[in-house]
């Protein structure tokens, strides 16, 4: 049964298997409209259908709801329908390498209640460098009925702001230090974070090699970030709502599921010059008082 990560050795005897849907979300932020496309072209796992960050796994761009925001569950659920996800079948998701595209997909998917999903850990980069098979032939799916079973709740920007003043929840950031600091900001027109915002840069989930830490790894990494704080009160967010979701699926390895998604993210958040922002490194993390 999927439900985190496979390994390429247990994807590539499942290939043939009819039951069995592969999608290939390589992208490139810095080139949007062809990268990810040629890359499929150029090469892919054999059986793999092609899905564009933009225009499948995001819904459309209003100015002030982020550079990625979500499709509604109805446009998700007619996507995964066309790409031939239904009742009884396990998807794999890869990307290019880390698999911070594929955990948009895989959240997604769990985000309306379909569960038997797994991200192949080191995408395509270790697929082709291990000498597994490499098609050139696009794959057209059979389309299929895709039932929204639950839609998880996620945390919108009103949420995030009305719990500010009580730090009811915790934010984690999943950008890399610089943009958290403010010390850049490629992508967005303001630089910084979220007041109290934690940092975990997404690539802190892989080992050297490109693949997830371990469990045990994880969850240590993560017990030092929450620094005891309940799972549930957990938000993630990034840039735009992706990245963010590898740091959810790092999490979920880690035996700590039950957080949410800010899908708007910081692109959003900066979109309203009400909002407040914060520079420079995150504040220390209080310890909870022990117990009397």
């Amino acid at each position: 049964m999927l439900r985190t990560l496979i390994d390429t050795r247990d994807l590539e005897p499942r290939l043939a298997d009819p039951g069995l849907v592969v999608l290939d979300v390589r992208h490139d932020l810095a080139r949007p409209d062809t990268w990810g496309a040629a890359r499929y072209q150029a090469g892919h796992i054999p059986g793999a259908c092609f899905v564009h960050l933009d225009r499948d796994l995001s819904g459309p761009m209003t100015g002030r709801n982020g550079r990625h925001p979500l499709p509604t569950p109805e446009d998700a659920a007619a996507t995964f329908g066309r790409l031939g996800i239904g009742r009884g079948c396990d998807v794999v998701v890869y990307d290019q390498d880390g698999g911070i595209f594929a955990s948009r997909a895989w959240w997604m998917l769990r985000w309306l209640g379909f569960f038997d999903v797994a991200v192949l850990d080191g995408g395509y980069a270790k697929w082709a460098g291990e000498g597994r098979p490499v098609s050139t032939t696009a794959s057209v799916p059979a389309p299929a009925s895709f039932a929204v079973r639950a839609v998880t709740p996620t945390v919108d920007a009103s949420g995030i702001m009305g719990s500010l003043a009580r730090r009811a929840l915790v934010i984690v950031d999943a950008r890399s230090a610089e943009r958290f600091r403010g010390d850049s900001e490629p992508l967005d027109p303001v630089a910084g974070h979220i007041p109290g915002a934690r940092n975990r840069p997404c690539t802190d989930n892989l080992a050297p090699d490109g693949t997830f830490k371990s469990a045990a790894e994880l969850r240590r990494d993560f017990a030092t970030i929450l620094n005891d704080a309940e799972v549930d009160t957990v938000v993630h967010q990034c840039g735009s709502g992706v990245s963010a979701c590898h740091n959810i699926l790092a999490m979920e390895i880690a035996g700590l599921a039950g957080t949410r998604l800010y899908p708007g993210s910081w692109s959003e958040w900066c979109a309203n010059p009400d909002r407040p922002v914060a520079k420079g490194p995150a504040a220390a993390v209080a310890s909870r008082p022990a117990p009397e």
